[in-house]
């Protein structure tokens, strides 16, 4: 449900706006940055400023990719599909989460730490923080792909990142930072990443220049914070890993997000008649616990803050059978023009709502 701001940078894409792709693997190295992506090649640089001054020298061979300098790795390539938009129009949140999963296996299997690390380590790289700016909207038919790098190396975690563009026209529409854990698959301890494992994910790093985090107060409780999700992990939900796949959480929390801004007024019959959304623009996720299929799972929600057009909720999920955390999301979004596709001011009687409602 990610929201469109045009204030932010516009990059070029891997082969420049318009440029087509000449047939490289879906994990290759190029360089790629806020306001560009091209491939350095042999010296040279590849892409729309490149081609202002080397348009007439043909096509770059497919073997070319191998002289390539940079850390960034293209690890997803694909398409907006009709059934993986929302009600606001555009690419639903947990469909991103979707896209971001297959970005960090294909990282992750570039360093060594993938599907044959688990096999045959019992080890894994558990998601267990995951910052989300979503910049712009993509809508149904876009084409998107995903640069992916590593930006810190830590005794026992990695935190990876990765940009989304908006292949047509070289726009980073969402960019994400996530915190992975290595640990015993069977026990879910931490286990430290051996010398030759932080090698080689030191040699993956690249420079980041995403949003900076702000971290904001929080309620210390559960006090009126209101059921907003209720279900049970079903066996189908579990990934390649044997874990329960990140996207599983976020349609839980959409879910849940549903029925906590229709608690002041925003329920589906106000935005169908008036035209309005609500348009996610940042997440801030932590995970903390394990699901498995058959876990019955409840997620609680809270209004924390109020502007006017902007909202941020807190949503907290926790294993009913246990009680035990198991995740909690920061929602921020904004109340928006569906036809306009910009934020829209919260109407009066419903920002009172609203505010009659906060939790601090």
């Amino acid at each position: 449900m990610p929201f469109s701001t045009r204030s932010h940078a516009r990059s070029s894409g891997p082969y420049g706006p318009g440029r087509p792709n000449l047939g490289y693997s879906s994990l290759h190295r190029f360089e790629v940055s806020s306001t560009r992506v091209g491939y350095r090649i042999a010296g040279k640089e590849i892409g729309p400023r490149a081609r202002r001054n080397d348009s007439r020298k043909g096509p770059i061979p497919n073997d070319a990719r191998e002289d390539t300098v940079s850390g960034w790795l293209e690890t997803y390539r694909g398409i907006v599909y009709r059934w993986k938009v929302d009600h606001n129009d555009h690419l639903t949140v947990a469909f991103y989460f979707a896209r971001l999963g297959d970005a960090a296996r294909g990282l992750l299997d570039a360093l060594g730490l993938g599907l044959d690390h688990a096999r045959r380590r019992g080890r894994l790289c558990l998601t267990t923080d995951c910052y989300v700016r979503y910049l712009r909207e993509l809508r149904v038919g876009d084409i998107m792909h995903i640069a992916s790098g590593v930006l810190a190396v830590e005794p026992d975690a990695l935190v990876l990142v990765h940009k989304v563009f908006n292949t047509e026209t070289g726009e980073v529409c969402t960019t994400v930072e996530q915190r992975v854990h290595h640990v015993d698959a069977r026990r879910r301890v931490s286990r430290a990443l051996t010398p030759a494992q932080r090698r080689v994910a030191e040699g993956q790093r690249v420079d980041w220049d995403g949003p900076a985090r702000e971290r904001r107060p929080r309620p210390a409780g559960l006090e009126g914070f209101r059921d907003s999700a209720r279900d049970t992990v079903k066996p189908d939900e579990v990934d390649v890993f044997g874990q329960v796949a990140l996207t599983h959480y976020v349609h839980r929390f959409s879910a849940a997000n549903g029925h906590a801004t229709a608690a002041f007024g925003i329920t589906p019959g106000y935005m169908r008649t008036e035209r309005r959304g609500f348009s996610t623009f940042e997440f801030q996720l932590e995970v903390g616990g394990v699901l498995r299929p058959g876990d019955p799972v409840c997620v609680r929600s809270a209004l924390v803050h109020v502007g006017s057009s902007s909202m941020r909720l807190l949503h907290v999920m926790t294993n009913e059978r246990t009680a035990e955390r198991i995740a909690t999301l920061e929602q921020l979004g904004v109340h928006l023009d569906m036809d306009a596709r910009r934020p829209s001011p919260l109407p009066d009687a419903i920002r009172e709502r609203a505010k009659a409602i906060l939790v601090v």
